[in-house]
């Protein structure tokens, strides 16, 4: 077996993050106390420090073979190892994520995701090195999140104010065959062309960032008064649209066995660009529009959603 010190710095990465993606949810099984029910979410905190202070951090843990653990990695061991907190996802949903982060693409990733809960130290983790950006509905809770998480995991959250209701859902994904929404080449201009499902209250970070990998798991949804995830759904897919040619963005869309993250996925991160799925956990990868041949909103061979909630 080779060395590790003798393996090129993007294997070893590799090699790393594939078995924390193993050791993790091993531990979080044992250690799993409770299922909390979806019409319920509890959500943990997690812990203060910006992207700045994140490039700063070089502390490792070596052993005496020289081997090293990132900084981050060995935060997310200890505080799952002491804690009765485990993830929202499962196991299997956990592996999928991991493998979006750990294909594909060498060295650091940019992860956005939607919602800040229970698996915030797991997914700093597994992009160490990488700007992790957590988008969360409940000021509060951020506040609280923190407060309460440990102070060697990096957390840079931001608060989203939602304009929409689950309620409105079926007439929202109409406004898949509006040229407002789906003939625009970014969020801005889909605002300008007053596209209603652009959420208005974005930090400008999601903008100056071109993500990676985007994880959709919030705002709330399990009823009819919540902000529902159809207009975080649609961000991604045009953040994702709107990168550099030649460029893809792994979409993660949790949540799939509910009908507005089946319909809104399928309809505004298109089918064709559905690459697997585990359990409630769909990928997508999505590619630039960007470029000399645009192409359609969706591959020209699917029909524009049709279905109503």
């Amino acid at each position: 077996m080779e060395a590790a010190s003798s393996l090129p710095p993007s294997r070893r990465r590799r090699l790393l993050l594939a078995g924390l993606a193993a050791v993790l949810p091993l531990l979080f099984a044992v250690r799993r106390v409770a299922i909390i029910p979806d019409a319920a979410p509890s959500r943990a905190p997690a812990a203060p420090r910006h992207h700045d202070e994140q490039q700063k951090q070089h502390e490792r843990c070596r052993n005496d073979d020289g081997f090293t653990l990132p900084a981050p990695v060995v935060e997310a061991l200890l505080h799952y190892a002491a804690s009765p907190e485990t993830p929202q996802l499962t196991r299997a949903e956990l592996s999928l994520a991991a493998r979006a982060l750990t294909t594909s693409r060498a060295g650091p990733r940019n992860l956005l995701v939607f919602g800040l809960g229970r698996d915030t130290a797991l997914w700093a983790a597994l992009n160490h090195g990488g700007r992790t950006v957590f988008l969360e509905e409940d000021a509060s809770w951020i506040d609280a999140a923190r407060a309460a998480h440990p102070p060697g995991l990096g957390l840079e959250a931001y608060h989203v104010a939602y304009d929409t209701v689950l309620a409105d859902a079926g007439a929202l994904l109409r406004l898949r065959d509006d040229p407002a929404c789906v003939a625009q080449p970014d969020l801005v201009a889909a605002i300008a062309a007053s596209c209603g499902l652009v959420p208005r209250g974005l930090p400008a970070v999601f903008g100056e960032v071109e993500w990676d990998v985007i994880l959709v798991d919030a705002p709330t949804g399990y009823d009819p008064t919540r902000p529902g995830r159809m207009g975080a759904i649609y961000a991604a897919g045009m953040a994702a649209r709107a990168r550099r040619a030649g460029a893809t963005t792994d979409v993660l869309m949790h949540d799939v066995d509910r009908p507005v993250e089946d319909m809104f996925s399928r309809a505004f991160l298109c089918e064709a660009y559905a690459v697997e799925e585990v359990g409630k956990l769909r990928r997508f990868v999505v590619p630039s529009h960007r470029g000399d041949a645009v192409p359609p909103f969706c591959p020209p061979d699917e029909d524009a959603a049709s279905v109503s909630i």
